[in-house]
């Protein structure tokens, strides 16, 4: 099974989400795939995606987060102690490039990112995870061209893991494509169709 978390302000009609669903198509099926749509909370969205994998051996399973999405699924995979792939992840909520030193209010998605982290803080502390237990469970696609969030942050946190760093790029991995391949394998997806 993977479960495909968005990011801050997408949905489940990303292009991530719907290239890794066509290609689980193109290969008969295999596998169950879940991308639900997040909540505003933090603690909503996460709540709804460990119920979403109830009952799923931690073995079977594998979580994808892109950006905020990846803060989710690290705190789910230490959760649940499955895989993870994590896409351009947030390590910090509250250090984001767009913000800066002084962050301009006058641009909607800095003001629309400070109203969400101000507004979530709590929940957002509460599900932050500090040092991953395990890093072979871990995948790492960070783009040195995010114009969002540093690699650097996220190379360190995921020290040890199966990492990915890409010259160039962006925040979306707008590249992603090329990458796929390996993700699906990272989660026990076969490309012959086999799980």
């Amino acid at each position: 099974m993977i479960l495909y978390l968005h990011g801050f302000q997408s949905s489940p009609q990303s292009f991530k989400a719907q290239l890794i669903e066509d290609r689980l198509k193109a290969l008969n099926g295999e596998g169950e795939y879940i991308c639900p749509q997040l909540f505003p909370s933090p603690v909503k969205s996460v709540e709804i995606a460990l119920n979403l994998v109830s009952g799923c051996p931690s073995e079977s399973l594998a979580v994808i987060g892109s950006s905020l999405g990846g803060f989710y699924a690290n705190w789910i995979a230490e959760q649940l102690q499955c895989r993870a792939v994590l896409l351009n992840p947030v390590i910090d909520p509250w250090k984001i490039k767009i913000l800066g030193d002084s962050p301009d209010r006058s641009d909607l998605r800095v003001r629309e990112w400070l109203e969400f982290v101000e507004r979530y803080e709590a929940e957002l502390h509460s599900i932050q995870v500090r040092k991953i237990t395990n890093p072979q469970r871990y995948m790492l696609i960070a783009a040195k061209g995010d114009q969002l969030l540093d690699w650097q942050m996220m190379q360190k946190h995921y020290a040890g893991a199966n990492q990915t760093i890409i010259d160039g790029s962006d925040h979306g991995l707008s590249d992603f494509e090329k990458y796929l391949d390996n993700v699906l394998s990272f989660c026990k997806i076969e490309h012959s169709g086999r799980t």
